[in-house]
């Protein structure tokens, strides 16, 4: 992990509080948005219904070599993954020093070893420092500060970025929310710099989450059905709701 901030310099960023509701932990930061939960029974699963959309690219990818994760929030995906994908490199990078402390002494965040990694650092220079590696497998981007209003990085710069940083074959993953957000812009801004953008709407219509990749192969809705069934067996995600907004997006029902 890299070298952490000074004590002055932790004390600019949002300080993380904890709120508990019928066995579930939230974390915020300072405000009411809800940055990230765990069920506390069993901490290792995907409580939120957005999160768990974020690995619709699991319908499509088997084995990924590297994930990467950038925002940490409580640490949902990046353990689901370590512990999904024994095989599997895993990378969190989290500017918030005080994030990454919350989940490693209460949201059972692993310490690094071989296969996981969680830096301190700034996500677009982390992305940028990829670019000529185009080792990135999976990208996972859900970054939001306090407010929550918009992604905190989000133009057509920033995705040539990610897409720079994949592998052939990789795919990214987006959560897009925010009063502040312009979905439109947004998946105009991905269209640029991907083949292939889908998109799905979850969480009563809050959040839409985008599917992109540059070498995404047509498959038939009846094979990402039983896809989606076998990961449901498999890993206890609710794909079959991925499968149903994908038919809602070719329907155009989702925008």
């Amino acid at each position: 992990m890299k070298k952490r901030p000074t004590p002055a310099n932790r004390d600019s960023f949002p300080e993380v509080t904890l709120t508990e509701f019928r066995g579930i932990l939230y974390m915020h930061l300072g405000t009411d948005w809800i940055q990230g939960a765990m069920r506390l029974g069993k901490p290792n699963i995907i409580v939120l219904d957005y999160v768990q959309h974020m690995m619709m690219w699991m319908l499509f990818r088997n084995t990924p070599r590297h994930i990467v994760q950038l925002g940490l929030g409580s640490a949902a995906l990046t353990k689901f993954c370590y512990h999904n994908f024994p095989n599997t490199k895993v990378t969190a990078v989290e500017l918030n020093p005080n994030v990454i402390d919350i989940c490693r002494s209460t949201f059972h965040l692993p310490p690094d070893d071989n296969r996981l990694t969680v830096l301190e650092d700034d996500a677009a220079l982390y992305i940028e420092s990829m670019k000529r590696r185009k080792a990135i497998d999976v990208l996972q981007i859900d970054l939001y500060d306090e407010d929550a209003v918009a992604p905190v990085f989000d133009t057509p710069e920033f995705y040539q970025s990610c897409a720079d940083a994949l592998s052939p074959d990789g795919m990214m993953t987006v959560n897009i929310f925010g009063e502040a957000s312009d979905r439109q812009k947004s998946i105009k801004a991905m269209q640029d710099c991907f083949e292939s953008v889908i998109w799905t709407i979850v969480e009563e219509g809050q959040n839409m989450i985008v599917l992109c990749s540059n070498s995404l192969e047509a498959v038939l809705f009846d094979d990402l059905q039983k896809r989606s069934e076998q990961i449901k067996r498999t890993y206890g995600l609710r794909a079959e709701r991925w499968v149903a907004g994908l038919a809602a997006w070719m329907q155009g029902k989702d925008d």
